[in-house]
C-alpha cells in the first residue's frame, strides 16, 4: 500500500510541476502523471544510482548540490522520452524536479502521519 501512496504523491508532484513551472507541459492530465511517476520510479531505480556513483567526486566537491543537476537531467530526459510531457530546457527541468521533490515529500509526510494515527 505504501508504494501506491508514493506513486500517487509523485504523480501529484508532476502535475504541480507542470502547473507552477513555466516551460513544463503535461498533456493528458492525471493518467499521464501516473505514467510519468512509473517512469520516474524505474529511471530512479536503474539509472540514477549509476549516475550518482559516476559523479561522486563532483558531488562531494559541490557538497551534494550536483544531485540537483542529476535530478534535473533525468527530469529533462523523461520529457524527451514521453510524448505527453515536455520540458523546455535545463532551468525548467531543475525547477520542476525541485517542485516534484517538495510536493511529493509533503504528501508522503502527510500520508505517513495519517497511517501512524490509525
Amino acid at each position: 500500500m505504501g508504494l501506491l501512496f508514493r506513486w500517487f504523491s509523485v504523480a501529484i508532484g508532476f502535475m504541480a510541476a507542470a502547473y507552477f513551472v513555466p516551460g513544463i507541459v503535461l498533456e493528458g492530465g492525471f493518467p499521464t502523471a501516473i505514467l510519468l511517476a512509473a517512469v520516474w520510479g524505474i529511471i530512479g531505480m536503474l539509472v540514477r544510482p549509476i549516475l550518482v556513483i559516476l559523479t561522486l567526486p563532483v558531488t562531494i566537491l559541490t557538497f551534494g548540490l550536483f544531485i540537483f543537476v542529476i535530478n534535473a537531467g533525468l527530469f529533462w530526459w523523461i520529457g524527451d522520452i514521453l510524448e505527453n510531457f515536455h520540458v523546455a530546457g535545463f532551468w525548467a527541468a531543475l525547477l520542476g524536479s525541485i517542485v516534484l521533490s517538495v510536493v511529493s515529500s509533503i504528501i508522503n509526510w502527510i500520508l505517513a502521519r495519517f497511517r501512524d494515527e490509525e
